[in-house]
Order: C-alpha cells, then structure tokens, then sequence
C-alpha cells in the first residue's frame, strides 16, 4: 500500500497478491462516495491467485484532493492508463463499479492493449439522466456545507438494496458502510460533478472486443437493470448476470455471488 504519483496527482494505491508474468493482474475501480474498501471481500478471495490493484480515484478516498470544480471521467480515465503503466501490469483484468466502470468502458475501447477483460459492475453507458441532476447537486452541496451526515439516511436506498437495509441480521454490515459514507470528505463534490457531468460512453461500446461481463444488482435503483441490458446488447459477446437481493453496491451485499462472477470472467 503505497501513494503512488501519477499524471499530475497522488493517488492511494493497494498492490497485493503474487507477481508474475506468467499471472495477470486485476485491477479495481471503485464507485462514487466509495474507496478500494468496495471491493475487499473480492480482493481477500482472489489475492492468492491474481496481483490484486485497487486505488483511490483523485479526490476520494486517501487519494490527494482536487481543486478542480468537476473531476472528469476523461481525467479519471487518463490516470487509470498512466497508472496502469507507471506499474508495468497491463494487460489487466479491469473490474469497474459505477463510476469505476465509466472509467473501464473507456479504457478498454480506447487502449485495448491494456485491458485483457473487462467487468462492469452496476454501470451504465449513458450520461446522467436529467431528472437526476437537481437531486444529486442538492445532495453534493449539503454535503459540501455539511458533509454526508445530514444526508445518509437519503443517500443509503440509493447505494443499497431494500432487501439489504430490511434485513436485520445485516444491521452490523449497514452500520458499518453508513459510518463510511458519512466519512466522506468534504471536497467529493468535486467527484460528484464529474459523474453528473459526464459524457455518454455509449457510441465508443462497439470497439470492446475484449471477454465482458455485465453484472448488476437486481434491486439497484442507481443505475436500472435495464440500463446493464443495454450496455451489454452493445458490447460484442458480453454476458450479462443479474444478482438477485443487491442494489448499486453488489461487491459488498453479495460478495460471494460477485466473486463466482469475476472468476467465471477470468477463466475464460
């Protein structure tokens, strides 16, 4: 676990697991108001297989801050290549969350070469839907007076499943990703303008050649099942799972099923 210094910033950067040449390596990007923390039950379960590398997108997590008004998927696509090279991994096998798969998506119909497969959690090709833009920016400036506290309990069945928050043998679990959230800096409303901002992908889908996987929660009200049948319509070979009982944050709600989906993808 190391800061590492990449395209102009200073990005959180955790590396474990086997390096070989002989073993390729995953990468994890991880979803707006998160950390490399969504993806730990994936990485404690393949890390003795694959070189796990998961990282802080600028402006999140233990990652530099940003003085930028709105932090870009192009910007945040640019760090992912020049990460990906300053480690001297590529091809990897790219796993992207929500916003870490806007990042995916343009890596692997950009610069192939990098990418060997790619998986795309809980993601969508298009922009943000307009309907979206006035509660998402009212919610990023209470949080930039606030922070995320005032806001949680609004913000939680956007990230979570009904059936997660309902079921009380998980409250410990909630608790524990509520207390996450409300740790958020102060700044993430650079990294929520970014997402409200960003340009459709849609268009570039056709140049993924690479083995794809589509999954998503069927509870995720954050980004619709339908819009994951869509993505994965575009994308030549893709294969689309759904998980049943999970929302926008299926890595943590059901880690068991999304793991056994990532390694289906990898051994292929």
């Amino acid at each position: 676990m190391a800061m590492q210094r990449i395209n102009g910033t200073t990005l959180w950067v955790e590396d474990t697991g086997p390096r070989s040449d002989a073993q390729p390596t995953i990468l994890f990007s991880h979803g707006l108001l998160f950390s490399t923390a969504l993806f730990a039950p994936q990485i404690a379960a393949l890390r003795g297989q694959y070189r796990c590398v998961a990282y802080d997108h600028r402006g999140q997590g233990q990652s530099a801050k940003s003085d930028l008004r709105s932090i870009d998927m192009e910007l945040l696509y640019q760090d992912a290549v020049e990460l990906v090279e300053s480690l001297g991994v590529g091809p990897v096998h790219f796993v992207g969350l929500s916003m870490g798969g806007f990042v995916g998506m343009r890596m692997a119909a950009r610069r192939p070469d990098l990418v060997r497969s790619l998986a795309l959690l809980e993601t969508s090709a298009d922009g943000e839907p307009a309907e979206n833009w006035t509660k998402y920016r009212a919610l990023s400036a209470a949080a930039r007076v606030f922070g995320l506290a005032p806001v949680a309990d609004r913000v939680m069945p956007i990230l979570f499943a009904k059936s997660t928050l309902s079921d009380v043998s998980r409250a410990a679990d909630v608790a524990r990703w509520r207390a996450q959230l409300i740790g958020n800096r102060r700044d993430i409303w650079r990294a929520v303008n970014g997402v409200i901002e960003r340009n459709a992908i849609y268009p570039e889908l056709k140049q993924i050649r690479c083995p794809t996987l589509v999954l998503v929660g069927d509870e995720d009200v954050a980004t619709v099942p339908a819009k994951s049948e869509r993505l994965a319509a575009a994308i030549a070979g893709a294969t689309l799972t759904r998980v049943p009982r999970a929302g926008h944050s299926s890595s943590l709600e059901a880690p068991d099923a999304v793991t056994a989906a990532l390694l289906t993808l990898l051994q292929r």
